[in-house]
């Protein structure tokens, strides 16, 4: 090695050791844009061994509130888009994640003190899962629809609608994997959501905010927030103008309280599921999208074609 190559070598490592971090600031996800807390407040995310990841905003009820309306706003055009489009928007939000991946490898690494490979198994089977739910936008109307038989000369047809604005309270021991379990069904069948992130592990749920706000969809459609569940999740089960809550990072005690509160404006809820050995990693089924889908059934003469008489 020569000498000039040499105090190259040397010139480029003292450049890189006297260069500060560059750390990265989380927002929550509202309407579409990133704000900072309403309240100014942050708090310190640590990993399983409480070491100092980032800081998080601290969600307040005003928060909660701007994300209902924001997640109001964007139901129309969501339940309104055909079923095949929703289900392109969220292919489009697999591939950002895809190209993401190494990203999240570490956020749900650290998050939930995972070695690098069992990391990278969450996150591959998160991504695959998003897949799974974007293939079933325009075929779930199928299965749970049809025409019903009746006694008389009408057909009798019923058909899925969403439901409206879901308050999504995130798995609280899963970030990343259990996130998409739960939220990707909610907005799969044109619902909107609003979304708690876990609290103690929310750094995947923002940076997911991210790849949303660069992909397809629309703004307003998922709203992230982060800081105390309990906190947060009380406006929501008591706002008005939710339609649903999935209570699913929620313990039993929380559970209890929500529900009182959801029953106000006959909130439909998703009482904590039980995850059984398999984790959030076993197939999910189509429960998910059935809980937040009302059924709509329409009645209509047959009538007749004609002088000929016949029907159809």
């Amino acid at each position: 090695m020569s000498e000039k190559t040499g105090k190259s070598e040397k010139t480029e490592k003292t450049d890189r050791m006297d260069r500060l971090s560059v750390f990265k600031t989380y927002k929550l996800y509202v309407g579409g844009k990133f704000p900072r807390s309403e309240s100014g407040r942050v708090y310190e995310v640590t990993d399983s061994e409480g070491n100092w990841l980032a800081n998080a905003p601290l969600s307040s009820r005003k928060d909660a509130r701007d994300a209902v309306a924001a997640a109001r706003k964007a139901f129309g055009a969501w339940s309104g888009a055909t079923a095949y489009n929703r289900g392109q928007v969220l292919y489009r939000v697999a591939e950002m994640l895809e190209g993401r991946r190494d990203q999240f490898v570490r956020e749900v690494a650290g998050a939930e003190g995972l070695s690098k490979a069992k990391a990278a198994a969450q996150v591959d089977a998160a991504i695959d899962r998003w897949v799974w739910y974007a293939g079933w936008t325009d075929k779930i109307a199928q299965v749970v629809g049809g025409g019903n038989p009746v006694a008389g000369p009408f057909f009798n047809l019923s058909s899925p609608e969403p439901t409206g604005v879901v308050a999504v309270l995130a798995p609280q021991e899963s970030s990343f994997l259990g996130l998409v379990s739960v939220l990707a069904p909610v907005i799969a069948t044109g619902n909107t959501a609003v979304v708690v992130a876990s609290e103690r592990s929310p750094l995947p749920a923002l940076s997911l905010a991210e790849v949303l706000a660069t992909s397809d969809v629309p703004g307003g459609v998922v709203n992230v927030l982060s800081g105390r569940t309990a906190e947060i999740a009380a406006p929501l089960a008591a706002h008005q103008d939710v339609n649903a809550i999935d209570l699913a990072g929620a313990d039993e005690a929380l559970a209890r309280e929500l529900e009182i509160a959801a029953a106000d404006n006959l909130k439909r809820v998703l009482r904590p599921q039980p995850v059984d050995n398999a984790g959030w990693a076993a197939t999910p089924g189509i429960d998910r999208m059935t809980a937040f889908l009302e059924t709509k059934t329409v009645w209509h003469p047959t009538g007749s074609l004609g002088a000929s008489g016949s029907s159809y």
